[in-house]
């Protein structure tokens, strides 16, 4: 384990007044959800109407109009391996107390089961606050982050809230607190009437939109969160980015789960201020409003970023160096809320090995 950074900083007085950029670009614009809650087409493909978080095509209408669901999923060693994170739509990484934890997001499909689940923070009442009131499951918290999570737009489906039809069941293999899991399909049974889809988070590329002239070809890149050190290789076979982390003996070991090792194909890497939670004084908060940096991992390139939010209601806007929007991949997307300056790419050729990892 790493020595613990010091993310305890204190917040510039006088926030950014910022308007969101228009989600704009070479191709056309892209899918997002009607006010009707039905999803649109996407004009820059013509592929008919694509899932709101992964944007591609819509081969099951009833899982494309149901609303998001998180699951806060363990990170501590005893955790391993998880269940459900390579089924995520996306998946947030987040620091918390000496390790990370993981809101994977849940709606062109379920994972029975999912977990290990473990609480929740107050960084992800914003974190997660453009998903259109996303359902909620985690095993709950101390009062104060219960209280915060009930007063918030988010709709509760824990342990406890559930009261016993979510599924939850404690797995005999493993050891508490590190043995909670739920089914998708018991949680999105407690789905408030009327609850609607996520809007689309995301611009994504049509198979004629050309690399932007800011992606630099990448073997991978090393990103250091809180005592957990993440290597994300670019696979050309597959298309997508594996996931390894460093173990004690600081080797680096396929991060693998219930269906094998995590991928993903794009990689959004969000540099942000942690402050002191109000609600849990020894928890970090993300502040996930406002102005920041960060890069992109896509299609083997690494893309530096500027991202912008005006509101915890409405997706990030991703601009590259030039101002333009980034396009994703469509399929899957990692976020990964770090510290500013907290990757290192690996260029293509060069052993990880002797690519230092960032001092955070």
């Amino acid at each position: 384990m790493s020595k613990a950074p010091r993310f305890f900083v204190r917040f510039a007085a006088g926030a950014l007044a910022l308007s969101l950029v228009a989600a704009c670009g070479g191709g056309g614009k892209t899918a997002s959800t009607n006010s009707d809650g039905s999803v649109s087409t996407d004009p820059a493909s013509n592929a008919g109407p694509v899932y709101p978080l992964l944007g591609t095509p819509v081969t099951d209408a009833a899982a494309a109009s149901r609303p998001a669901l998180v699951a806060k999923i363990d990170n501590h060693p005893a955790a391993h391996p998880q269940t459900g994170l390579n089924k995520a739509d996306m998946v947030f990484e987040e620091n918390v107390e000496a390790l990370t934890r993981f809101a994977a997001v849940f709606q062109s499909q379920g994972s029975d089961p999912v977990g290990p689940l473990r609480s929740g923070r107050t960084q992800d009442i914003d974190m997660l606050g453009s998903l259109n009131k996303p359902m909620f499951a985690w095993s709950g918290g101390n009062y104060r982050v219960t209280k915060a999570i009930n007063a918030s737009d988010f709709v509760n489906v824990g342990y406890s809230a559930s009261r016993g039809k979510g599924g939850y069941y404690r797995e005999k293999t493993m050891k508490a607190p590190h043995n909670l899991f739920a089914k998708t399909t018991d949680l999105w049974t407690l789905a408030k009437e009327g609850a609607g889809p996520p809007q689309q988070q995301f611009t994504y590329r049509s198979d004629s939109d050309a690399k932007p002239a800011t992606s630099v070809a990448v073997d991978g890149a090393k990103i250091s969160m809180y005592n957990v050190k993440v290597y994300w290789k670019w696979d050309p076979a597959s298309g997508n980015f594996v996931r390894s982390t460093e173990n004690t003996k600081r080797v680096l070991e396929p991060h693998m789960t219930d269906d094998g090792q995590v991928n993903t194909k794009n990689v959004v890497v969000l540099y942000v201020t942690y402050v002191r939670s109000k609600a849990d004084r020894k928890s970090p908060n993300a502040l996930t409003t406002g102005k920041g940096t960060g890069y992109v991992l896509t299609d083997g390139g690494a893309i530096p970023i500027t991202w912008l939010r005006g509101s915890r209601t409405v997706p990030f806007t991703i601009l590259d160096a030039n101002g333009a929007v980034v396009r994703m991949t469509p399929g899957r997307t990692w976020v990964e809320v770090a510290w500013k300056n907290s990757l290192a790419p690996v260029n293509p050729g060069i052993d990880p090995a002797k690519v230092n990892w960032p001092a955070v």
